[in-house]
């Protein structure tokens, strides 16, 4: 009979066999795996990345991983390679081949071919001693005692080995290369992530709706400039610079203490030493900055000069969060 609880304790014993599968991997990297690395870094050519079965699909992500982190790559797909699409091996490429068993038909036909081209070649395989492990010029090995599978048959352990020798590889040459954050905002411009590293307050800063009142404006000047900008802020402008900010929260307090609004000015009531940010900042700073003060707008500043006031609303409406 199917139980919560027996879910719950299959879901465990996977993870748990996937994990120590993964622990045992740090035995095996020896000199194959630096001289891998360094054959990769120093190649000419790409990087090329084959496979069959489960294998294939771990050979993708593998090289989507290294594109995405400086290392030009591309998927062969073993049984394609050996209907045409061989073609796409250039003299200078290095070849990665994956597969658990390295005996598979498709393995034995692919490897002699690229050795002929002279392709030096990479295997990462559970089996050292087989066809692909013999061929291989270097060997990385991703043995595991058994699959998390309960018939010791689907790819389990030995794909997520698989994947993590390939990240291995990819973490190493990050580094040789100095690979930047900003080096990864370029391979990554869309979406949430590519504006968490790419979009600078001036980007989305709306300047057509730019809160300002000058230090000796009424109250009542304050309020309608506060309501028209609907930023539930203004600037307070002295001599060309911001000296201050109100907020609606101010003006609820001040009539919370004050009978009238007769003869006060914005400079009465202002909040000096207002948080501000320059333009050219990244957007997620900007949001560091809110979150840290608990705060929800910025006064946006280029080169001293007041440009306009950015609100939480507009990065979160941005999707970065």
């Amino acid at each position: 009979m199917i139980t919560k609880e027996s879910i719950i304790a299959s879901a465990k014993k996977t993870i748990t066999s996937e994990s120590q599968s993964i622990a045992k991997l740090s035995d095996f990297i020896d000199a194959d795996f630096v001289a891998s690395v360094e054959l990769i870094y120093k190649a000419k050519g790409r990087l090329i990345i084959t496979g069959i079965g489960k294998s294939a699909i771990i050979a993708q992500k593998i090289v989507a991983t290294l594109n995405s982190t400086g290392t030009p790559s591309l998927f062969l797909h073993a049984s394609e390679a050996i209907h045409g699409d061989l073609g796409m091996v250039q003299k200078d490429d290095v070849v990665i081949c994956i597969s658990k068993s390295g005996n598979s038909p498709e393995i034995k036909i692919l490897v002699p071919l690229l050795k002929r081209f002279g392709n030096k070649l990479i295997a990462i395989t559970g089996n050292v001693t087989s066809f692909l492990g013999v061929e291989a010029d270097f060997v990385l090995n991703t043995y595991v005692e058994s699959e998390a599978c309960p018939n010791n048959l689907a790819p389990t352990n030995s794909t997520t080995a698989q994947l993590v020798m390939g990240d291995a590889i990819a973490v190493c040459l990050m580094e040789m290369r100095n690979f930047t954050s900003a080096d990864f905002a370029n391979y990554h411009p869309g979406g949430a992530l590519g504006k968490k590293l790419l979009l600078r307050v001036r980007d989305m800063l709306d300047t057509t709706h730019k809160p300002m009142v000058t230090s000796d404006s009424s109250i009542k000047n304050v309020i309608v400039e506060i309501s028209e900008k609907r930023l539930g802020v203004t600037a307070v402008m002295e001599n060309d610079k911001v000296i201050g900010i109100i907020t609606d929260g101010d003006i609820r307090r001040m009539l919370n203490k004050t009978e009238t609004i007769s003869g006060l000015t914005a400079k009465d009531i202002m909040t000096v030493n207002p948080k501000m940010i320059q333009s050219s900042e990244l957007v997620s700073d900007a949001l560091n900055i809110l979150e840290h003060y608990a705060i929800t707008q910025l006064v946006v500043l280029e080169n001293e000069k007041y440009q306009g006031v950015l609100h939480l609303h507009d990065i979160l409406k941005e999707g970065i969060v």
